[in-house]
């Protein structure tokens, strides 16, 4: 990417050295924030490769797990609690739990939806305090908000390869389906952010291979996190090498992908990296927004499955929130209220959108 006032690249495609504090693009309530927990300058290296061995990985992610857990759980702390939300959790199948969230003495119907989260599909729960918080303020928003606990690849649930997460996240879709009724809901929309919107998007695709995509109403993907291949990742995806080490280092997706899915056995599957899909395996899905940040490693994987979209005939939006490092969107609720709030709205305002 180049700068349309001087035509000179962008990031570190432009300057090697530079650092996300650096870089004249990043909004700086989000730098301060950042720099209050020392992550502004670049990433740390990867300690090993995607050969160390599973033992090794596992432990990398486990450690990796605690680290996020601990900045998500301090960014979240202040946040006020939202009030006049119930909370219920229900358990459809043997290891899955539906987290549902809804607001209060709701009137009528509301939209349903199902919320996956991140941590490259290895590591995270949908208990952690920053992801209560994201289903209590879409909930409060005006829909009912289901957050699915499913199998990770790693971390401290367990070491669980595709498609164990897959398989829970699409057993709990089809009970919120089949659930309408008794949830208080009229449709459904599946949302996610980086490792849980490649299982957003992967649900879709299954979804469609097994012939019940169209129970789903639309898919909002945050911040895709769906190659599969950095280490020979095309060209085009300049975001990869501009705004590398911005908070995440390219370095580590290969080893969440050797966690996830051993020995790249499943490197081809579209339902364990979307990106691969073709165009075949896309029609007839129902509409997705699939939104990214300017300053994130995987910005552009996130436009060009949104151009395969459109190849496919897909209604898709496709946006990218200025200034703003990976899922930067959800994350400084406090320091960034503007922008927090049109993340909501993005989702809510995108559920009632695609209304039957």
């Amino acid at each position: 990417m180049t700068d349309t006032t001087t035509h000179r690249p962008v990031g570190r495609l432009g300057d090697p050295a530079l650092s996300l504090a650096d870089d004249p693009r990043a909004d700086p309530r989000m730098i301060a924030v950042l720099g209050a927990f020392g992550v502004t300058g670049h990433a740390d290296d990867a300690p090993m490769d995607r050969t160390a061995g599973r033992e090794a990985l596992l432990a990398f992610v486990a450690a990796v797990e605690e680290g996020f857990e601990g900045f998500f759980t301090a960014l979240a702390e202040p946040w006020a609690p939202v009030p006049g939300i119930v909370r219920e959790t229900r358990e459809p199948a043997p290891g899955v739990t539906l987290h549902v969230h809804r607001p209060e003495g709701a009137d009528g119907p509301l939209p349903v939806v199902y919320q996956i989260h991140g941590g490259g599909m290895v590591m995270l729960g949908a208990t952690g305090q920053a992801y209560v918080h994201w289903r209590d303020e879409l909930a409060a928003a005006g829909a009912v908000v289901v957050g699915v606990e499913y199998r990770n690849g790693g971390g401290r649930l367990g070491a669980h390869p595709f498609p164990a997460g897959l398989d829970d996240c699409a057993t709990g879709l089809r009970w919120v389906l089949d659930h309408l009724d008794e949830l208080g809901g009229t449709h459904v929309v599946v949302t996610g952010d980086s490792g849980g919107a490649n299982l957003a998007l992967a649900v879709a695709i299954r979804a469609r291979r097994e012939g019940w995509s169209d129970r789903i109403a639309g898919i909002h993907a945050l911040c895709p996190y769906v190659l599969g291949t950095w280490d020979r990742a095309p060209e085009h995806l300049h975001s990869l090498r501009e705004n590398d080490r911005y908070w995440l280092n390219r370095q580590l997706f290969p080893l969440l992908a050797e966690v996830y899915d051993p020995g790249a056995g499943n490197v081809d599957d579209p339902t364990c990296w979307p990106a691969r899909a073709a165009v075949d395996d896309l029609r007839g899905l129902p509409p997705h927004l699939i939104s990214c940040a300017e300053l994130d490693p995987l910005r552009d994987e996130g436009i060009a499955y949104h151009r395969l979209l459109l190849q496919a005939g897909v209604p898709s939006v496709g946006k990218v929130d200025l200034g703003l490092c990976h899922v930067g969107q959800i994350l400084f609720r406090d320091a960034m209220p503007d922008v927090y709030a049109a993340a909501v709205r993005e989702v809510v305002g995108f559920a009632e959108s695609v209304r039957p």
